[in-house]
């Protein structure tokens, strides 16, 4: 990232942050820099601690020396003259794990990085000298006291901003063009998703829910579900812990699909002495949830109760596959069934109800839940 991509990146975000903090210094400048550190300041600095900065960070200062709230928890980043390594401006920090053997590779990280936060929430953000990439970024890291982890490892500092930027997303959710230009991508890795596509809709929703998208991560749940992946259950749990700010959750589709594929794991992580996303959600899920729960808990206890795995068409071309003699046929033919099946919604990617029955989710190997997400669905 150099000044003119820094530039406009950094007046963005200080406009964003203007929409959700409008009481703090109304007539000022929505500007979250200050004036650019100037060559020589760079210059003297760089003498000052015997070695070249790393690229992306050198440009930043060139565009404002020193930056206030990089995300809702650091305050301040230091300038040119305020800038040194840990170990002489917070020597407690840079000796916290030495000596505590789970945590070698972070005491060895904190021995030799150059401090670039000065006001932070119980924490720091720090530049290691020590990982340098073939462009001589130099990995950027933040730690807080609270998170109960260790460092969090970015390639380089621009890319330790922008998560920065993507945590204020996901946390104020302004209005504004960054979240509708998200939404538009979301829509669009939807369709692509439908037609067939898998890469590149997953890349997208992925960040789109790294800004706070409700509705990327619950098409990413759907889609990790299908491949046999956890990779999603923790951000789905959590959107369904809250009042939804950008999305409205389908309530036919999540008790219709979703919420019979939550409690077929409910019952298998129960008898491995698990608990479940249906167990915590029942505690911690926003009250609608935890009625659309606790009806779907009476329902299936009726007798007679069944899944139903989607459309009517697709529902009786999965129980044609059921009844068919032969194990070894089943997945040929369930992947044949496959151009019959039709979202609920638009908030519906994959048959996910086909993973709520033992018979058919014992079928979806990851590689054929790939298969699935490969297959035109709509």
């Amino acid at each position: 990232m150099d000044r003119t991509g820094w530039k406009p990146f950094l007046e963005r975000w200080s406009e964003e942050w203007r929409l959700v903090n409008p009481a703090e210094e109304p007539d000022a400048d929505p500007w979250l820099g200050f004036p650019p550190a100037s060559p020589e300041q760079v210059e003297a600095l760089e003498r000052r601690l015997g070695c070249a900065l790393p690229p992306s960070f050198r440009e930043f200062l060139l565009v404002t020396n020193g930056w206030r709230d990089a995300g809702d928890f650091v305050w301040r980043l230091r300038d040119t003259d305020e800038i040194g390594w840990m170990r002489d401006l917070d020597p407690f920090m840079a000796d916290l794990y030495d000596g505590m053997d789970d945590y070698a590779g972070e005491g060895a990280v904190l021995s030799r990085p150059l401090l670039i936060s000065l006001e932070a929430d119980a924490g720091v953000v720090f530049l290691d000298p020590g990982d340098v990439d073939e462009r001589g970024e130099w990995a950027a890291y933040d730690m807080f006291s609270w998170t109960a982890s260790g460092p969090q490892r970015h390639d380089s500092f621009y890319e330790k901003m922008y998560d920065f930027y993507a945590g204020f997303h996901a946390l104020n959710r302004p209005r504004c063009a960054t979240q509708r230009e998200w939404d538009a991508k979301v829509e669009q890795a939807r369709l692509a998703s439908l037609a067939g596509e898998v890469d590149e809709p997953l890349t997208v929703l992925k960040e789109a829910s790294r800004f706070g998208r409700d509705r990327a991560t619950f098409l990413l749940f759907q889609m990790s579900a299908i491949w046999g992946s956890a990779d999603a259950s923790n951000e789905f749990e959590h959107l369904l812990g809250r009042d939804h700010r950008s999305w409205t959750l389908d309530e036919d589709l999540f008790t219709q699909e979703i919420l019979p594929f939550l409690f077929a794991q409910h019952e298998r992580d129960r008898c491995r002495g698990g608990r479940s996303i249906v167990a915590r959600l029942m505690e911690h899920g926003s009250g609608r949830v935890r009625q659309l729960i606790a009806d779907h808990r009476r329902r299936a206890a009726e007798p007679g109760f069944q899944v139903r795995f989607g459309n009517p068409d697709f529902d009786t071309a999965v129980r044609a596959v059921l009844s068919a003699p032969g194990h070894d046929d089943a997945w040929p033919l369930l992947r044949e069934a496959l151009p019959t099946w039709r979202p609920l919604g638009d908030d519906h990617l994959v048959p996910i109800a086909l993973l709520a029955d033992p018979r058919t989710a014992r079928l979806i190997t990851p590689e054929r839940g790939r298969e699935i997400l490969a297959t035109r669905r709509s």
